[in-house]
């Protein structure tokens, strides 16, 4: 993109973010007589703490360049999703922001409804942490995800490396260094989280393997393919793997298990028979 087109876009993106924002959404009183609609430009200024002409001529495309903290400041005072954040940063020729999360995760009761209407495909919500957000019956029948595994009773590495029944998978030891290297790429992200580094030294007191294997910096993607999961009472399974986003939280990824036809019909007795179960007890 050229320089003028770059600096014309970002002056569109800022107006269109501008107008959809109201005082009550900032916490501004109503006020009278707006003749558009949207924030004005001295009350985006206002609470971003930069001069209001500055950022007049940030909506008009003219040759100024935001440093990053006036990006975060703009960010912040346009309510922007952490995608927006990126999108602006990007507009104005900056390097990519390091992630911003809060610290407690959650996911939507939509997303939810979406994971429960996979059964029998086993989905799961996994944070940026690798702890499990949500899941459906399905993904709990094949990985036993409501049992807590204290101390870090939901998260995936924790388990992987201290959890018997993960370490009789045949395949565990390929499982672990695929999903460690994983971890390291997300872990990286965020230098100033010390629960990383918390987790990662218990690690090494309790696992002889992660102590070896954490040192050697393997790093890489999405473990997205097929997947042969030997499982205790449903024995031989086989899935391909996809792993998908949120956009409002990219931090956040979905894990669905597709599975094939025999697998998919051995998910679903497993379902029914824990449904005849319950039936039962009511």
């Amino acid at each position: 993109m050229q320089e003028h087109e770059r600096r014309r876009t970002l002056a569109n993106f800022l107006r269109q973010q501008r107008a959809r924002l109201s005082p009550t959404d900032v916490g501004l009183p109503p006020g009278i007589r707006r003749r558009t609609p949207g924030l004005r430009r001295e009350e985006i200024a206002q609470l971003a703490n930069i001069g209001t002409s500055w950022y007049v001529w940030l909506e008009q495309g003219r040759d100024v360049h935001p440093s990053a903290q006036v990006l975060e400041s703009l960010a912040q005072a346009l309510r922007l999703t952490l995608n927006e954040r990126r999108h602006l940063f990007l507009l104005a020729g900056q390097p990519l922001p390091a992630p911003v999360s809060p610290l407690e995760e959650s996911i939507s009761p939509a997303l939810q409804q979406v994971l429960d209407d996979l059964n029998p495909t086993p989905a799961y919500v996994m944070g940026r942490r690798y702890d499990y957000l949500a899941w459906n019956k399905a993904a709990d029948g094949l990985f036993s995800i409501s049992e807590a595994s204290p101390p870090y009773g939901y998260n995936l590495i924790w388990r992987l490396f201290t959890s018997q029944t993960m370490r009789e998978n045949p395949n565990w030891e390929m499982i672990a260094r695929a999903t460690l290297a994983e971890f390291r790429t997300a872990s990286a992200n965020y230098p100033e989280d010390r629960w990383f580094e918390e987790l990662i030294e218990d690690l090494k007191q309790i696992s002889p393997e992660f102590c070896r294997w954490w040192p050697h910096h393997n790093v890489r993607g999405a473990l997205d393919g097929h997947k042969v999961i030997q499982h205790a009472t449903l024995g031989l399974l086989e899935f391909e793997h996809l792993t998908l986003q949120v956009l409002s939280n990219p931090d956040i990824k979905i894990m669905i298990y597709t599975p094939n036809a025999v697998t998919q019909a051995k998910l679903q007795r497993l379902l029914d028979t824990q449904a005849s179960s319950l039936s039962g007890i009511m």
